[in-house]
């Protein structure tokens, strides 16, 4: 049975956008642990427009600034436009458009009780295999990470890429890649090299020229990446983007949750989800339920969760200023290795 998935680099347009509204809740978060947040950003070309709301004791004196570092982190800085030119964003040419208010009083009230600052459903995934993934989005983002890896120090290949693999009975049956070069090369023993076996079918580029790329190719929107981001296909999407709100509305810390209660719980299954919902203002989960499947048989346990949101968010560690990681990470990177996680259910 073919199995596809799909994995981006941070130098694709919308995870741009996520990963500038990361870095943006970073600096907040510094300046006040406890500021509401939720920024969408959209990036066209040279232009950065920012909508949402930010409420505490912070300042929006240095968000150009913070803008600007978050693409040099990323890889586009004034070396990658000196290389690329007009092919790609430019950070010496940003116009930033701030169209940000204040957090609505109906929510904060909600959310000074300490409840959750949304409804929502948000699930949780994991399975046998390396990470807890499935193989073909583990393989996706593998062969993405090392290709951006190299395109950091590349002044031919670009930073907007993207990995598609499909397996089939546990061969590698296509392996596509898409990123920007200068100069055609041929990429088959890189990429025989980092998946460790040849597949049947490598396609690289399959327009046969990629130049043009990152905003100037393509609009980037936070929040269009999330099958990268979760379970590709594998299982269904949980939530709004858990990359443009701060930890108390739920779409981030439910999420991490959700995939961290699935890989404790999947034993010897060889599937776990978890699903879990919030209300808003309250405290009390209205419903969680973990479903494992092993050798095609399904079981099912209820689940009953009432941690108040700001011993979950600590427990987690997503008090602090770590979202830029977990953006570069995805929901699906998370383990509980890597969380500060110690709830028992």
């Amino acid at each position: 049975m073919q199995k596809t998935a799909e994995a981006v680099s941070l130098g694709h347009p919308d995870k741009t956008a996520d990963y500038i509204s990361c870095y943006i809740l970073d600096r907040m978060l510094e300046q006040d642990k406890d500021v509401k947040y939720a920024a969408e950003v959209l990036i066209k070309d040279n232009s950065v427009v920012l909508g949402g709301e930010i409420s505490g004791d912070v300042s929006f004196e240095h968000l150009p600034k913070y803008i600007k570092q978050a693409l040099a982190e990323i890889g586009y800085d004034e070396r990658y436009a000196s290389v690329w030119g007009d092919f790609a964003v430019n950070p010496n040419k940003l116009n930033i458009i701030n169209l940000m208010g204040v957090q609505s009083s109906d929510i904060s009230r909600g959310v000074k009780a300490d409840g959750w600052g949304d409804q929502g459903v948000f699930v949780g995934y994991a399975c046998r295999g390396e990470n807890n993934l499935n193989q073909e989005l583990f393989l996706a983002k593998k062969l993405n990470d090392a290709l951006y890896e190299k395109a950091r120090k590349s002044d031919n290949w670009g930073l907007d890429i993207k990995t598609q693999i499909t397996m089939n009975d546990n061969v590698i049956e296509t392996a596509i890649v898409a990123i920007p070069m200068l100069q055609d090369e041929d990429l088959t023993d890189f990429i025989v090299s980092v998946l460790g076996t040849r597949p049947r079918n490598i396609i690289v580029n399959g327009t046969g020229r990629y130049t043009y790329h990152s905003t100037v190719a393509d609009c980037g929107v936070t929040g269009r990446k999330l099958a990268c981001d979760f379970y590709s296909t594998a299982c269904p999407i949980g939530g709004g983007s858990p990359w443009t709100k701060d930890p108390s509305k739920a779409d981030l810390t439910l999420n991490v949750y959700a995939r961290i209660l699935a890989c404790e719980n999947l034993a010897d299954n060889d599937e776990c989800f978890v699903y879990l919902s919030s209300c808003i203002g309250r405290t009390e989960l209205p419903s969680g339920l973990i479903k494992t499947i092993k050798h095609g048989v399904v079981s099912y346990q209820n689940l009953w969760i009432n941690h108040r949101p700001s011993t979950l968010i600590k427990a987690l560690g997503l008090d602090k200023p770590i979202y830029t990681r977990l953006c570069k990470m995805g929901i699906s990177g998370v383990t509980p290795q890597n969380s500060h996680i110690s709830l028992q259910i």
